[in-house]
Parts: C-alpha cells; structure tokens; sequence
C-alpha cells in the first residue's frame, strides 16, 4: 500500500514570518557608508569631476557628523 504524500505549502510550519522590513537592509547598509566617511576623513573623500553636487553632499555629511 502507498503512503499518501502530503502537499508542501510555502509558509513555515511555526508560523513566523520570514521576510524582512525594508529597514532590516537599510540601516546597516546607511551605518557602513557613515562608517566609511568616518574613516576616510574629511580631507581624502573626493566626488568625481564632473559631479559638484555629490561633492557637495559629501561635505554637508561631513561638516554635520564633525559638530
């Protein structure tokens, strides 16, 4: 006699939701670029030529996270 072979459903047998929040990614991707302006100092982080407004941003995090 064959067993019956059960369907497989997508969601988890506990019930948890696996997905994640928008701001599960967000954040430590925004923690590791503040770490790197961090490091790179207010003299070495350069924008490309041909972009001011980048290099003007960049600034403007710098001059805020230096107060």
């Amino acid at each position: 006699m064959a067993a019956r072979a059960h369907p497989r459903t997508n969601s988890p047998a506990s019930g948890i939701d696996t997905r994640l929040p928008w701001w599960a990614l967000a954040l430590p991707a925004l923690a590791f670029a503040v770490l790197l302006l961090l490091i790179a100092g207010p003299g070495e982080a350069h924008a490309a030529p041909g972009d001011p407004a980048l290099a003007h941003f960049v600034e403007r995090i710098q001059q805020t996270l230096s107060h």
